[in-house]
């Protein structure tokens, strides 16, 4: 278990120095928003691009490994839903921000780190797979349930609505472009490549101090029960629905298993707050519990990689 903690924790390291930094004003808040439009829009597409743009699609792909992770994602936002309007009693526009919470796993800044650090660069084909269909599941789901709920938009509206959502994320421009590369077989030429390899290098590392630094700014009070759902939705329901799926009717490969049950594990991502805050819903509980799962990931993450040997 020492041995997993020492993959695990160099990761939350760097998030917790990006914390320190900003809290003790070493590194300006204001310094975090640019550090984060870097990594988010420029550093983060570039390692999407460059990955999908060289993804064995026929391999990587497979049915069996997204229906696992979906799954999960699914019925982890359902119970997290359910659960904050029947249990907690909050009312449904709040509860479907509670449901996208447990549904939207951070699995870029967190799970691709996690992932190379655990099984090395080579082992992320099926993590790529499962973050190419990550966004635009998340949101569509996400949205169109908002959507029914408040019934402000329908039809051509509802489809605006998701399509502007999905499509003026950044990160899925660079997996788009991706797909345009890998199905067309245009060769990228070599200094471009090059540039790309300097970009992405900064990626992960500039983006998980930028997250510590966010992180910062989400003070967790009040609402403990329904935070504690969360943490348990996202950190344990989903991570187990993987394994078991994957492990009985899916049949999925080591590599598979570990893809889909770690990016299962990761606590909520950044994107849950935009969602909360492009509907003025939840904002404090989902601050909230992206800051104590993040930390919380610290320990599961370790669990499920010991647990999948």
């Amino acid at each position: 278990m020492l041995e997993i903690l020492a993959i695990v924790v160099p990761v939350f390291l760097v998030v917790g120095a990006g914390y320190l930094a900003v809290w003790r004003k070493l590194f300006a808040d204001s310094a975090v928003d640019g550090l984060m439009v870097f990594t988010q829009k420029f550093a983060i597409p570039c390692l999407l691009f460059s990955a999908i743009a060289t993804l064995d699609l026929s391999a990587d792909f497979d049915a069996a490994l997204l229906a696992s992770y979906y799954t999960g994602s699914t019925v982890s936002f359902f119970a997290g839903l359910l659960g904050a309007r029947l249990i907690f009693n909050r009312p449904m526009v709040d509860s479907v921000v509670i449901g996208f919470c447990c549904l939207f796993a951070n699995s870029v800044l967190l799970g691709l780190a996690i992932g190379e650090r655990a099984y090395g660069v080579e082992s992320l084909g099926p993590n790529y797979a499962i973050i190419a269909l990550h966004a635009p599941f998340c949101y569509l789901l996400g949205i169109v349930t908002m959507e029914i709920v408040r019934a402000e938009a329908g039809g051509l509206q509802l489809a605006r609505t998701v399509t502007g959502a999905i499509f003026s994320n950044a990160l899925m421009i660079g997996i788009g472009l991706g797909f345009v590369v890998n199905f067309s077989g245009l060769p990228i030429p070599e200094v471009v490549d090059d540039a790309l390899a300097l970009m992405i290098r900064a990626a992960l590392p500039a983006a998980l101090f930028g997250l510590g630094g966010v992180l910062y700014r989400y003070k967790p009070e009040g609402d403990a029960g329904i935070i504690a759902m969360i943490c348990a939705v996202s950190l344990i329901v989903h991570p187990a629905i993987a394994w078991t799926l994957g492990s009985t009717v899916g049949g999925l490969s080591e590599g598979q298993m570990r893809a889909a049950v770690v990016t299962a594990a990761m606590a909520p991502g950044v994107n849950t707050y935009i969602f909360a805050d492009m509907y003025g819903a939840a904002r404090r509980v989902v601050a909230s519990s992206i800051l104590i799962a993040t930390a919380l990931t610290v320990v599961s993450a370790s669990a499920w990689i010991w647990l999948l040997g």
